[in-house]
């Protein structure tokens, strides 16, 4: 059976009271966002205001920033600005304790998207931690790996690997005592695909199928058409997650507003063209409104401070349902410029993170980009332009693009529309020539 999105939405709010188990007790348990491969906490932030609008507490909401979020090639092997398995496992455990001290819980929720599930699992398996989750919730995790090629084995994301194969051993793929919840796609997830394309290997087989996010013995839910991050940050993923811990559906997926929202996160680094989510000291970071259908500045800047050790760019108090544009200066990187939705809620995870203007671009005009933290641009399934136009780098078929460019010629400033589906955001174009670049950031 096929279904359209909004039938999907409707079918799940309808499962009610009779859609799970019900938690113990009366007070929700605290939950850990776990973020995917080379992310931030910054990407659990619509998940968060959703389980905020339906009636959770804030201070039972909690997101890790791995420090080094990318995994190393090999994973026994060090490899610099990268965390293995093991070093992932030990700052979720650090993590899990602080939250439990905090809140005063004996168990807390765990619900990681993509790499963050892995380190879930082992956590959970060979760290302790299943006397201290009462839930784990994986979005999109590869559990059976991204591929079974021989000349990766010993990477983390191979399933015939050392790491995935302790990890799936047994009749069941789950830890007794923890109840487990997978959410996939049923055939749009870039890292469960049959064909390596993804992986640079077209035409050859990775060994994986489009369940291979699955494990057995947790309750394994599809969810049609939604691509390798909307497993974990799409509404119907909050959905399924609010309704596995609290044995209900959620009485909304929309985000309720607040009259003003207070913002704050760090500035994260970038060390040899590696990301990294280590706070960074001395950047500069300037906050200007700006009129919705132009992108241009209303007024001098509404916010500025030159983070300290802590990385801390707030706190931010904005204005409901207006537009800004966010200005990160790091030496070492372009001056980074980004417009994005406005914010319906108040965060303390808003990271933002300097780029660098590519090689290949320095000879344009004005360089920008269109972008989903959150999710794929799908050529058939959403509408996306910039400027007008379709953008380079978006890849036709299964969803497995977050970002696409197009490089104007030199010009006076002018607005640049940048639209996703219903939602447009218009930039302006900084000169790349001058160090300036540019992102049209799309939440929802």
């Amino acid at each position: 059976m096929q279904w359209s999105r909004r039938l999907f939405i409707a079918f799940l709010l309808a499962l009610g009271a009779c859609a799970g188990i019900p938690v113990t007790g009366s007070a929700p348990p605290p939950i850990i966002f776990v973020h995917g491969n080379g992310d931030t906490a910054a990407l659990w932030n619509t998940t968060i205001w959703r389980f905020e609008s339906n009636g959770y507490d804030r201070g039972l909401l909690h997101a890790i920033d791995f420090r080094y979020p990318l995994a190393r090639a090999e994973d026994p092997k060090p490899q610099p600005l990268r965390s293995s398995s093991a070093e992932a496992l030990r700052e979720l455990a650090d993590k899990v304790d602080e939250v439990r001290t905090l809140t005063g819980s004996d168990k807390v929720v765990l619900i990681g998207n993509s790499r963050g599930g892995n380190a879930i699992r082992n956590y959970i398996k060979n760290g302790g931690g299943a006397a201290k989750v009462s839930h784990a919730i994986l979005g999109g995790t590869p559990n059976h790996g991204v591929s079974d090629w021989e000349e990766t084995r010993a990477n983390e994301f191979n399933g015939k690997g050392p790491f995935l194969m302790q990890l799936n051993a047994g009749p069941n793929e789950v830890v007794e005592g923890v109840r487990f919840m997978t959410i996939r796609s049923d055939n749009n997830d870039k890292y469960a695909q049959p064909d390596g394309a993804f992986l640079g290997k077209p035409g050859r087989d990775t060994g994986v199928p489009f369940d291979g996010p699955e494990l057995k013995g947790a309750e394994n839910v599809v969810i049609p058409k939604i691509d390798h991050r909307e497993t974990a940050f799409d509404p119907l993923a909050f959905a399924e997650m609010y309704r596995f811990i609290m044995g209900r559906a959620p009485e909304r997926l929309t985000i309720a507003s607040e009259s003003r929202p207070v913002l704050n996160g760090k500035v994260n680094g970038v060390e040899a063209g590696v990301p990294t989510n280590l706070p960074v000291a001395g950047a500069k970071v300037e906050v200007y409104e700006v009129a919705a259908t132009t992108g241009a500045r209303i007024g001098r800047a509404v916010h500025t401070k030159t983070t300290g050790a802590d990385g801390l760019w707030g706190p931010f108090s904005a204005q409901l349902e207006t537009h800004y544009e966010y200005v990160v200066e790091v030496p070492g990187h372009s001056i980074t410029h980004i417009y994005r939705s406005p914010y319906p809620r108040s965060s303390a995870v808003e990271h933002f993170r300097p780029a660098t203007l590519a090689k290949a671009d320095q000879g344009a005009g004005s360089v920008i980009t269109i972008t989903r933290p959150r999710g794929y641009f799908g050529h058939g399934r959403d509408i996306f332009t910039l400027d007008g136009k379709v953008p380079a780098g978006i890849n036709p078929g299964v969803p497995g693009a977050s970002t696409g460019k197009v490089l104007l010629p030199p010009g006076p400033m002018r607005a640049v529309p940048a639209r996703f589906n219903d939602e447009t955001i218009t930039v302006q174009n900084w000169p790349a020539a001058e160090g300036h670049v540019v992102f049209a950031e799309f939440h929802y």
